[in-house]
C-alpha cells in the first residue's frame, strides 16, 4: 500500500480515503490485522488520525475494532450489502427517469464517453480500472440529477457490495454484462423513455448480488452471510 500524504490537507481523511481505496480493492484482505503503529509508520504521522481513520472506517462496516483484540479488516456482510444495494438501486431508478424526461445532449455525451473509457479498459483486463470507470458512469447519473450529495451517501455504505464487485468481476461476460447494461440505460436516456430507463437500472443492479451463491463457494472465508 504506497501513499504520500499531500501535506496541505489533514491527515486523518487521506488516511481514511487510503485504507478505504486498500480495503475496496481487496489488497487488505477480509480478516487482515490492521495495526495501528505500523500504519502510523507506514503513512508517516502519529497515532492519532490512524485511530480517527479507523473508527471513521468502522463506521462504514469495513474495518472491525475489538477492545483489547486485532483491528482487522472485516468480512464482506451480505445482510449489509443487501440493504445498500436496495437503497442505490432505489434511488438510480429514479435518477433513470428524471434524465430520460430531461434528455440533455450533454449529459448523454458524458456518459457516452465514459462508457467508451469503459469498454477500453475492459479490452485490457484492468478491473480494478474498469470497476473505477463504472462508478463514475454512476456518479455522473447522480451528478446530472443534481444529488450529487446522494452520490457520497451511496459510496459510503457500499463498501460491501464494491468488494463482492471485484470478486464477480473477472467471471466470463461479467464486464460485457455490464457494458451492454450501460448501453442500455444510456439508450433508453437518449431515447426519452423513462420506463426503459427505470428498466435498464434495475436490471443492471440485481447482477452482482444474485451471484452470492457462487461467489461464496470460490471465497468462503471473505463473507458473512446472515
Amino acid at each position: 500500500m504506497n501513499f504520500t500524504l499531500d501535506p496541505t490537507r489533514h491527515a486523518a481523511p487521506q488516511v481514511v480515503e487510503a485504507l478505504r481505496a486498500a480495503i475496496i480493492s481487496l489488497e487488505l484482505e477480509p480478516g487482515s490485522a490492521l495495526d495501528r503503529a505500523e500504519l502510523a509508520q507506514r503513512f508517516g504521522v502519529s497515532q492519532t488520525p490512524v485511530r480517527d481513520a479507523l473508527i471513521r472506517l468502522s463506521e462504514e462496516g469495513l474495518v472491525l475494532i475489538r477492545a483489547q483484540y486485532t483491528t482487522q479488516v472485516s468480512r464482506i456482510d451480505v445482510p449489509a450489502a443487501r440493504e445498500a444495494h436496495f437503497l442505490r438501486r432505489s434511488i438510480e431508478i429514479e435518477i433513470a427517469r428524471l434524465l430520460a424526461l430531461s434528455h440533455d445532449p450533454a449529459v448523454i455525451d458524458d456518459l457516452r464517453a465514459q462508457l467508451s473509457r469503459q469498454a477500453e479498459l475492459a479490452a485490457r483486463k484492468d478491473f480494478l480500472g474498469f470497476i473505477a470507470a463504472d462508478k463514475e458512469f454512476h456518479r455522473l447519473m447522480y451528478v446530472a440529477a443534481g444529488l450529487p450529495r446522494l452520490w457520497s451517501v451511496v459510496v459510503r455504505m457500499s463498501g460491501h457490495v464494491d468488494r463482492l464487485r471485484l470478486l464477480h468481476i473477472p467471471s466470463v461476460g461479467k464486464t460485457e454484462s455490464i457494458l451492454d447494461a450501460h448501453q442500455a440505460i444510456l439508450q433508453a436516456i437518449e431515447s426519452r423513455d423513462a420506463e426503459a430507463a427505470q428498466h435498464a437500472v434495475r436490471d443492471h443492479l440485481s447482477g452482482t448480488l444474485a451471484s452470492v451463491d457462487e461467489i461464496q463457494q470460490r471465497y468462503p472465508e471473505y463473507l458473512i452471510l446472515s
